[in-house]
């Protein structure tokens, strides 16, 4: 199948692996302290000035890298590109990052997608980064409790923090009692504002989980 359909590096474009050993020391890292919450870079780990009177329900967001670079290039190749195959080594990424920084989570639950929009795109690339992650955690995921109920327009077409906020407003519900008394740990790509986390945060909490934390592959800070 490598002779056939060779594998190149999303970031420099050298074959062999879709992330060469180069490009994978090269991610833009997010490095301690942060923001418990939000978890970006802020000095003294405490709580930054958008969280301070942010009401949140998520207990806290964590990212091993910034939203650049390789980085941004490998989640465009995955998210909208069809390369599915990224998912194993991302969700690699992911598995060396909570090794060095552990979270509470004892199921994972991928952002969903609306089904108008899991139609288009063919696929749930949390669900995909979900799944490659529970197997190499020897976690359970559950894909089909938190559900996206409303269409909402793409996130990246706000300008805001209040309107990233109201968009996602009531958008997630939990179909079932399957995360009641558990500790969730929700996966997604890319954080911008932690606004569509924490709605999810919310939903799953109304279920009856016991704490909520968020690990992604990126952020923007």
């Amino acid at each position: 199948m490598d002779f056939l359909f060779p594998q190149w590096c999303v970031g420099c474009g050298g074959g062999g692996s879709f992330l060469c050993a180069s490009c994978r020391q090269s991610l833009p890292r997010i490095v301690p302290p942060v923001c418990p919450r939000c978890g970006r870079p802020y000095p003294g780990g405490r709580l930054c000035s958008g969280c301070v009177e942010w009401q949140a329900s998520i207990d806290g967001i964590r990212s091993p890298f910034r939203f650049e670079g390789t980085v941004r290039q490998a989640v465009h190749r995955f998210k909208y590109d069809n390369l599915r195959a990224l998912a194993k080594p991302l969700a690699e990424l992911l598995s060396d990052y909570v090794e060095l920084h552990p979270i509470q989570g004892e199921v994972l639950v991928p952002v969903p997608l609306h089904r108008r929009r899991l139609r288009e795109r063919g696929y749930n690339q949390s669900g995909l980064l979900a799944r490659e992650l529970g197997r190499i955690m020897r976690l359970p995921v559950i894909t089909d409790c938190l559900a996206r109920e409303r269409h909402n327009p793409p996130q990246a077409r706000t300008s805001t923090v209040e309107e990233r906020r109201s968009n996602v407003l009531d958008v997630f519900n939990c179909r079932d009692i399957r995360l009641r008394d558990r500790k969730v740990l929700l996966i997604d790509d890319v954080s911008t504002s932690g606004a569509t986390l924490d709605a999810c945060a919310a939903a799953v909490k109304q279920s009856g989980a016991t704490s909520v934390w968020a690990l992604v592959l990126a952020r923007e800070v």
